[in-house]
């Protein structure tokens, strides 16, 4: 894919998530075919891509953005002088790979598997991670803005990540971290900015949330069972038809008192 061809996709995906007129009643993944050729051979193997960083002078990063790497197994790689925005990896085995620090904005990365991967201060804007195997991954520093729909992330960590959408620019919609059905038990968000992060009909079993950044978040039906909020800010954040019951130091949270949705009767 030419450096064009990447540009007119991500022109693609804003129009869809800003809700062009055409577009507006169809969903991201409505639009594509994902029984293309696009999304389901590799225009590079694993050794290729290893022989290609190898080669790099000091300095410079391996440009992959828009290719094709569906199904490759590349677990156990450092690909942080890698470059994957707008790339397609579907169903691709990243397991244990460091990706610190790596662009991945507008990739496609359904039904992957990502467990105990580093992506400490990626940038993850519009990446498309639904359905994902991101058990353990370091999502620390980083840029959170994607589709983790139906994902595992149990024990993820997004400490002091910023899931939060960038409000001075919606040209393309309201671009955040978004989570529905995800299962997010034990995962650590401590000193997140989750600011109008959505994460509905989710499990965040013993999550950690302190001194979290939750305003105006969008929590519905969720399960916070253990979850522990001390510290968090969760000032008209909505947890209407959330299960709060085993919710942890609730009070002990900034503006608890003015959450959606919580019981009269929260501790």
């Amino acid at each position: 894919m030419s450096e064009d061809d990447v540009k007119r996709l991500i022109a693609i995906i804003g129009m869809i998530l800003s809700g062009a007129p055409s577009l507006f009643a169809q969903s991201m993944t409505d639009m594509v075919d994902f029984s293309s050729d696009a999304y389901t051979k590799a225009e590079m193997s694993r050794a290729d891509i290893a022989a290609a960083i190898e080669k790099l002078p000091p300095g410079e990063k391996l440009n992959l953005s828009g290719k094709a790497l569906n199904g490759l197994d590349l677990s156990n790689m450092d690909l942080q002088r890698v470059n994957l925005q707008a790339a397609r990896m579907m169903r691709t085995n990243f397991s244990n790979s460091n990706l610190d620090g790596v662009n991945l904005d507008s990739a496609w990365s359904l039904n992957s598997k990502w467990a105990g991967a580093k992506l400490r201060g990626a940038s993850l804007f519009q990446t498309q991670l639904q359905g994902a195997d991101l058990t353990g991954a370091d999502f620390s520093g980083a840029h959170v803005a994607g589709d983790f729909s139906k994902a595992n992330l149990q024990n993820a960590v997004f400490d002091k990540a910023d899931l939060s959408p960038n409000e001075a620019n919606q040209s393309m919609g309201l671009m955040r971290g978004t989570f529905r059905n995800s299962t997010l038990d034990g995962a650590s968000f401590r000193g997140a900015n989750m600011h109008r992060v959505l994460i509905e009909f989710s499990s965040l079993k013993g999550a950690d949330l302190t001194e979290a950044n939750l305003d105006d978040a969008e929590l519905g039906g969720s399960n916070f069972d253990g979850a522990n909020v001390h510290g968090a800010d969760l000032k008209d954040a909505d947890f209407t038809s959330a299960n709060v019951s085993g919710i942890k130091n609730l009070k002990d949270a900034k503006n608890w008192a003015k959450a959606k949705g919580l019981p009269s009767n929260s501790q």
